[in-house]
């Protein structure tokens, strides 16, 4: 499907793009920082499966939509960014207190390996700009005359999807053990943290443009 100097070259651009910090790597960050290294690896795995739906996508000539309509890549701009700030809001309204809770008070509610996967998932596959990079970098590497183009695609977004991968456990594992070291178990600094980046990120991706 690929000859070797493709696969080559290709495998390089990914690794160089993959280790440029960027939007993914701060919500890696912030997952990890507010949760530890479970929910950075929990958020790695939503990202990367952003990235195959990408991919896909890609190869059946939907991302081509949001490169020649203004009015897709507007809605899916401000879907992505509604959905950044509003979790980035809610972090800071349910952050856990500093001050120690009543001996009735319920438990903080704590977010679910379920939920940081599929707000992982929502958070990748609603940035538009990831959309067009697949559209942009993805083609220089296929060959349609070897058929199969989606499949093209789709391996190719899986090999950058592995690399992205290894990335972001690295950053996981970095910052958990960072944030367990010098943070403690918890605290309302980190949900803060969390929802700032959150906030930063869909301000960020609301002004941008195509």
């Amino acid at each position: 499907m690929f000859d070797a100097s493709t696969l080559a070259a290709y495998l390089i651009a990914a690794a160089v793009l993959v280790f440029i910090p960027g939007p993914g790597t701060a919500w890696i960050v912030a997952q990890s920082a507010a949760g530890g290294t479970a929910r950075g690896i929990q958020a790695a795995f939503g990202l990367e499966t952003a990235t195959l739906i990408h991919a896909l996508a890609a190869g059946l000539g939907l991302s081509a939509l949001l490169a020649t309509s203004a009015l897709a890549f507007e809605v899916l701009k401000y879907a992505g960014a509604a959905y950044l700030i509003w979790l980035g809001i809610k972090a800071w309204r349910g952050g856990p207190a500093t001050a120690a809770p009543a001996a009735d008070a319920p438990p903080p509610a704590r977010i679910s390996a379920r939920q940081v996967y599929w707000r992982s998932v929502m958070t990748g596959v609603l940035n538009p700009k990831v959309a067009l990079f697949f559209l942009a970098f993805l083609p220089q590497f296929v060959h349609p005359e070897r058929g199969m183009v989606w499949l093209q695609f789709l391996v190719l977004g899986a090999l950058l999807s592995l690399i992205g991968l290894s990335n972001s456990l690295i950053l996981s594992f970095a910052v958990g053990r960072f944030g367990r070291r010098f943070g403690g178990g918890g605290g309302r600094w980190k949900e803060r943290l969390t929802g700032s980046v959150f906030i930063a990120l869909g301000l960020r991706l609301a002004v941008q443009q195509r």
